[in-house]
């Protein structure tokens, strides 16, 4: 690292503070996360950072070292997601750095506050291409998928640097963060009272922002011309954590809600305005959508196409939209936008109530009760799949046992990922409290389970059950000797149908197993049983229901291999039609 006239209060470079009253660059690191309330270090110690996470453990941090740095990272991004404060990641330099960035850019996707913090290499070497040990640009690769990226080059910056990093995080539309601290940072020694003095406390880090009067006047006066009104919740309605103005929101109006999956529990997925189980009727039929922390993404097919009643997929279906947004650019990303109501989901859903009360009539009865006569119908039918006991399980009859433990435990958090134990479960397993489903969220992404555990476990407290599918769990399964290791009260149940989607393809040539197929009958519950966990091999509900109760009492990391029909799933789970082989030719 240059020196330049910061060197006057910088009078070490290099080792240790040589007395007390000096201060070195790992304790002002530890010092400026501490000071803002960062009190978790996500991560897998190596070369440069060892000592940072040794120091921080010392200073009071909780320090939570993966087998993987992607885990480590997935699960900073969820504990800010939960926390609404930044979850930190800290890596090695390059390998690891990039092991991180996946996550990085799944929190920015996600509008997850998280901060990756990796070492890296010097600057003087990497701009010269010299060959340093692990050498690479890591600020200029982190800059196209974080939300923003910043680097430290002088112990008496790293105050600012943190500083930057939070308020990044978590103002506006949250997103990842990049910090990069090269390894020379760490050691250089300032004064301990100067530089502690440059250490920032961030004040309102992500302050409201009301909206405009004339744009809430402009989405009353839609909402009131509605014949068939809906609210949809997203995400961001659930990361807001104003939870008591979004039922006010919906029961005061009367108006049917649809919740995408991280907001199911927002209100109870069992209340009587909750149009789940009538979601293909109620979006191509309803006029004017009241969209609340939700994008119109892939996720609601962009707003237009047959989903919303659209011949096409290019077509529009005449829905009018009042969307609720801290991002102003968000509006008209893929259809017109009709009322946009900029500003904090807090501000925006208190003021559409302020405007609302003694000025509002019910939503027509005849569009309330084809939402009721479609939800009974459809409930109906589910009950009847659900009451089936089929040998082998298949997906329904498992997760109807689940189905069953979550209602009994609705504090639990449930982490979800696969393709088919994805979309059956969101369909299946009600939720009853907000913030308690976590899954793979905007990008479909597999890989989360494990981190997503651990944070849960770790910021909640709280019971963790998580739903696999068998080919998603691969993606980060070492990481049950962590969950082991800290000792986590979590319940991992793996639908084993023996390969990815099932486990019924050949290979046509008779040479090797096919792509998509697995090692026939495995034993996941072993992999537990070898770190001291509790591991059981499941092969009918009642045996599952049992390991589930079990897991649940002792509050010990248990797996539970749930043998499943391997015929059971079907080629990419409910997004078929994004698969090119399976989809319509034209």
């Amino acid at each position: 690292m240059g020196v330049d006239d910061r060197a006057a209060i910088s009078p070490t470079a290099g080792g240790h503070a040589p007395d007390a009253a000096m201060i070195d660059g790992f304790t002002l690191v530890i010092e400026a996360l501490q000071r803002n309330g960062l009190d978790t270090l996500y991560c897998l110690p190596g070369i440069p950072i060892t000592d940072l996470t040794r120091r921080a453990q010392a200073a009071g941090m909780r320090v939570i070292a993966f087998r993987h740095e992607q885990n480590a990272g997935y699960a900073a991004s969820i504990a800010g997601f939960i926390t609404r404060k930044p979850g930190v990641c800290l890596t090695v330099s390059a390998p690891g750095f990039l092991n991180g960035l996946n996550a990085l850019a799944h929190a920015t996707v996600n509008c997850f506050p998280m901060i990756l913090i990796s070492g890296s290499s010097e600057r003087e070497i990497v701009d010269l291409q010299q060959g340093d040990y692990e050498e690479m640009d890591q600020l200029a690769i982190a800059r196209p998928v974080a939300k923003a990226a910043y680097r430290v080059l002088h112990a008496e910056d790293i105050g600012v640097g943190v500083a930057r990093a939070i308020r990044a995080a978590v103002s506006g539309r949250p997103g990842g963060v990049y910090l990069d601290l090269p390894a020379k940072l760490f050691a250089q020694s300032v004064d301990a009272a100067a530089g502690r003095s440059t250490l920032i406390e961030v004040v309102d880090p992500a302050p409201r922002q009301a909206p405009a009067p004339d744009a809430v006047r402009r989405a009353v006066d839609l909402l009131k011309a509605a014949k068939k009104p809906l609210i949809l919740l997203g995400k961001g309605a659930a990361y807001a954590q104003c939870d008591a103005q979004i039922r006010a929101l919906v029961e005061t109006t009367g108006i049917p809600y649809l919740p995408m999956s991280m907001a199911k529990g927002l209100l109870p997925d069992t209340h009587a305005l909750c149009a789940s189980a009538a979601r293909s009727f109620v979006l191509p039929e309803a006029d004017v959508v009241l969209l609340v922390g939700a994008r119109l993404n892939w996720l609601l097919s962009h707003g237009k196409g047959k989903t919303w009643g659209g011949k096409s997929s290019k077509d529009w279906g005449g829905q009018k939209f009042i969307q609720v947004d801290i991002s102003p650019q968000e509006a008209d990303s893929n259809v017109r936008i009709d009322a946009p109501l900029v500003g904090d989901i807090e501000s925006c859903v208190s003021a559409l109530l302020d405007a609302l009360r003694g000025n509002w009539a019910p939503p027509p009865a005849e569009w309330l009760g084809a939402v009721q006569d479609k939800k009974a119908r459809n409930i109906a039918k589910m009950a009847e799949t659900l009451a089936k006991d089929p040998s082998p399980m298949n997906f329904h009859s498992a997760l109807n046992v689940v189905r069953d433990i979550v209602k009994a435990n609705p504090e639990a958090m449930l982490v979800n990922e696969g393709a088919n134990a994805l979309d059956f479960t969101r369909s299946i397993v009600d939720m009853y409290q907000p913030r308690k489903r976590i899954d793979v969220g905007t990008w479909g992404i597999m890989g989360i389970g494990m981190g997503y555990c651990v944070a849960a476990a770790v910021t909640t407290g709280q019971q963790v059950i998580a739903i696999e599918g068998d080919s998603a769990f691969g993606f980060s399964g070492m990481e049950v000797e962590t969950i082991c290791r800290y000792n986590l009260p979590v319940c991992i149940v793996i639908m084993n149908n023996n390969g990815v989607y099932k486990g019924t393809d050949v290979d046509p040539t008779g040479r090797d197993p096919a792509p998509t197929v697995f090692v026939k009958g495995a034993r996941y519950d072993k992999i537990m049983e070898a770190f001291g966990g509790i591991g059981v091999q499941a092969t009918t509900p009642a045996e599952l229901r049992a390991a589930m109760e079990a897991a649940i009492r002792s509050r010990k990391p248990t797996l539970i291999n749930a043998v499943i029909d391997e015929t059971a799933g079907t080629e990419s789970g409910r997004i078929t039609s994004l698969n090119p082989s399976a989809a319509k030719k034209p």
